[in-house]
């Protein structure tokens, strides 16, 4: 983007920029510090949701293209692995400074790209930039530890050993937030990364790769983008890519795992799909727990989040009321153009999604054991709009709409009679990411975040994020956590030093 375009975009917070002054132009991959097209020379066409134009074309990045951005990182880890942890803390400050510098153009890129609001789009940014501010933060909290020793004439200690090369691996739903938020850990912790975004949503890690070829050494921040089936699997099977990350969906996630070891031993961390409970028991907060269950959703962003409270479990004596009020809240909310400051809900990010979540919504409106509460109607095309979507089960919770991940603006609610009951629905999933419980009992709140096997737990909250929390799931919604400093830790190899006088 040039200077002048660059400039009109920041002066006008809060306007509508023009789509070309965004993203019509040309767009390269950077490996080994160097912004690069494709080697086969093959592009891929960026599809604007909201309108379904083609509004740019990328670089389709193919197994060669992973194999050079991997030899370049491998050249490069020695050096950065030396580098002292607090230059390298430096590097990403200076990174979340570029990033701040250009988050209002990152924020209309996402928007353009992804069809979430533009106004969320610039809470995303802002995000990037305090967890690369935060674990920089931690740099100096990357200890080993002493283990005492019977025998006063030796010392036993570990260190902290970076993995060398790191696939990082991420969705669509934040494209900014995670390409940025996520490179900070196996950076700071002395590794260097080759960051897959997703085909859908590429745009802003490669203008996040323009920014950092100005900061981070050459191969130590690579950035491919192409199809999950060869880019992406190229880079889970290189075998010198010894640590992986994926976030996406369980079924991905799983295939991940079984690839990556039919190439190696790697150790792989998975951040996964959930079919997440917000409970709502007899002596909640009934206003509250409304306000939650909407928020929960994450609507804001088409309810495209693996952390999306999706079932909702509400007691049998506040049952009628909860699902009445939620639906109407529902009903009220703006459909339209994710760059008009009015929209609450903008279009689902792609037209194969978009055929995912409307099959969803024909398998609701024909089940008689569902009935509509609110939504379940799609806009006319162009463009790919899901109104906010509400069924419920007044017999108990069954079928696909309850137990599959829909990953869009859909949620089921069920009663039940009994804390017991309630738990039970919570936990009868294969899935276990989050959890949200309503109640004024501290009894009933801290039995259920003792009972509810999940990875994270709200009581009479939902869907925010603390910084330094680790977040992450159990069962089939992952492996590992993210966003605290298990994350920092999660990209090194603990080596034991036993030393005799």
């Amino acid at each position: 983007m040039s200077t002048s375009k660059l400039s009109t975009v920041q002066s006008a917070y809060g306007a509508r920029p023009a789509v070309r002054e965004i993203v019509d132009r040309p767009w390269h991959m950077l490996i080994g510090g160097r912004m690069t097209d494709a080697a086969s020379g093959d592009t891929l066409d960026v599809v604007n949701p909201a309108d379904e134009t083609v509004v740019a074309r990328i670089p389709l990045g193919g197994a060669t293209d992973i194999d050079a951005a991997v030899d370049a990182a491998r050249t490069a880890a020695p050096a950065w692995g030396a580098t002292s942890i607090v230059d390298r803390a430096r590097v990403l400050t200076e990174l979340a400074g570029a990033i701040e510098a250009h988050g209002e153009e990152l924020a209309w890129t996402d928007t353009i790209d992804n069809g979430t609001p533009v106004r969320v789009m610039r809470n995303d940014f802002r995000v990037a930039v305090a967890q690369l501010r935060y674990f920089a933060g931690l740099a100096l909290q990357l200890g080993g530890e002493t283990i005492p020793m019977a025998d006063h004439d030796a010392l036993d200690f570990t260190l902290r050993d970076p993995f060398g090369v790191v696939g990082r691996i991420i969705p669509w739903n934040h494209p900014l937030m995670f390409a940025a938020a996520r490179i900070a850990a196996p950076l700071l912790a002395g590794n260097t990364v080759v960051l897959k975004p997703a085909e859908a949503t590429s745009l802003s890690a490669l203008r996040l790769g323009e920014l950092a070829a100005e900061i981070v050494p050459p191969g130590v921040l690579n950035i491919v983008p192409g199809l999950g089936s060869v880019a992406g699997e190229q880079l889970v099977t290189h075998p010198d890519v010894p640590r992986i990350a994926f976030t996406g969906s369980s079924v991905t996630g799983r295939r991940v795992q079984a690839r990556a070891a039919s190439a190696a031993v790697k150790t792989v961390s998975l951040e996964l799909g959930g079919k997440n409970p917000l409970i709502v028991f007899a002596d909640a907060d009934v206003h509250a727990a409304v306000d939650g269950a909407m928020a929960g959703m994450n609507f804001t962003w088409q309810g495209q989040s693996c952390g999306s409270t999706s079932r909702l479990l509400v007691h049998r004596s506040l049952y009628h009321h909860v699902v009445s009020e939620v639906g109407r809240r529902m009903d009220a909310m703006r459909l339209g153009d994710p760059a008009e400051p009015a929209t609450d809900i903008g279009p689902l990010v792609s037209a194969d999604h978009y055929a995912k979540v409307t099959s969803y919504l024909r398998t609701g409106l024909s089940d008689p054991a569902l009935d509509l509460v609110a939504g379940g109607t799609t806009p006319h095309r162009p463009g790919y709009y899901v109104r906010p979507t509400l069924f419920s089960a007044p017999s108990g919770p069954a079928g696909p709409l309850f137990r599959e991940e829909i990953f869009g603006p859909v949620l089921v609610a069920a009663p039940f009679d009994s804390y017991e009951e309630a738990v039970a629905q919570a936990n009868a999933l294969p899935y276990g990411l989050t959890a949200s419980v309503w109640t004024t009992s501290l009894h009933t709140a801290m039995a259920a975040a003792r009972d509810l096997r999940t990875g994270y737990v709200w009581v009479n909250a939902s869907s925010s994020h603390l910084p330094g929390a680790p977040f992450g799931g159990v069962k089939n919604s992952g492996v590992g956590r993210e966003e605290g400093i298990e994350e920092l830790k999660g990209y090194t190899q603990p080596k034991n030093v036993y030393v005799r006088f």
